[in-house]
């Protein structure tokens, strides 16, 4: 295969939101855009019988499922004994309410499931109220308090991990319980990454079937010291990866590595030649 098999995916209602990754994509991979399936795809968005077809995809449909929706997380994290926060998934918020008045020395939240940047999220007290449409189980999870907030992520390409981040409030922004970019959280370099951290993400990355393409992972530190996984995330048919860090240089070796990753799948030479370049966008 050569880059004329292979396209950034990218066609349907939707499509335009995927539209600046798409094309950022496309100068990392050295490939074209395009809304029909080629032999071999990175898919953003296509229609309901591409996905279904299950084609030739970088990223595996089923992955992009998993981290769309934390429901379907919680049962294959509880399964492969991913660390998380305790998690329990209950049919209704008196059954929410129960689970929380067993542990009142625990405090727990409820997640909306496939909601991306906290949205729907809220701490779950007596006075909780949730629309009859919320999609169910709901989802109740621990909720870990921290005297300065902050979220920490890792990431994975080609069976690696790198980018050992941190999102915390900056001086000046309100802290929301929910660290998340969207909510004024920005990313800092974290230095290196502990063991028990790189533990835990490889093995959420890898139960998710995003180790071996390309995925993040959020996580947390107790109190104790451990690590616990929050969520993974990658590219593809509902979310996608923040590219908008305020790390350049991370920002760039995301884009490297997936680029890498990628054409190890399809063939020994690489479109770029010797040494990986965004392609000019002349050429895109």
């Amino acid at each position: 295969m050569d880059a004329t098999d292979c396209c950034i995916l990218n066609a349907g209602g939707g499509s335009w939101a995927f539209a600046p990754l798409a094309e950022l994509l496309s100068c990392a991979l050295w490939i074209d855009v395009a809304a029909v399936p080629r032999h071999f795809n990175y898919l953003l968005l296509a229609d309901d019988a591409v996905a279904d077809a299950r084609q030739s995809f970088f990223i595996p449909v089923a992955s992009m499922e998993l981290a769309a929706d934390k429901r379907a997380l919680a049962r294959v994290f509880a399964a492969r004994s991913v660390p998380t926060p305790e998690t329990h998934l209950v049919e209704s918020l008196e059954d929410a309410r129960r689970l929380a008045a067993t542990d009142g020395g625990k405090s727990w939240c409820l997640k909306f499931p496939t909601g991306c940047g906290a949205t729907g999220h809220r701490l779950l007290t007596n006075e909780t109220a949730v629309l009859d449409t919320w999609p169910r189980p709901l989802v109740v999870q621990e909720f870990i308090r921290m005297e300065r907030p902050e979220v920490f992520r890792l990431y994975a390409a080609g069976g690696h991990l790198f980018g050992w981040v941190a999102r915390r409030f900056p001086p000046g922004v309100k802290p929301s319980p929910w660290v998340a970019h969207a909510r004024g959280a920005q990313y800092e370099l974290a230095g290196n990454p502990p063991a028990g951290a790189m533990a835990a993400a490889r093995a959420a990355l890898d139960v998710t079937g995003l180790l071996a393409t390309f995925g993040c992972v959020d996580l947390l530190r107790r109190t104790t010291g451990e690590w616990v996984v929050l969520e993974v995330g990658t590219d593809g048919m509902f979310n996608h990866v923040d590219r908008d860090l305020g790390l350049p240089e991370l920002e760039l070796d995301i884009q490297q590595r997936i680029a890498e990753a990628f054409w190890q799948k399809v063939s020994d030479r690489r479109p770029w030649g010797d040494r990986w370049h965004p392609r000019p966008s002349a050429v895109a």
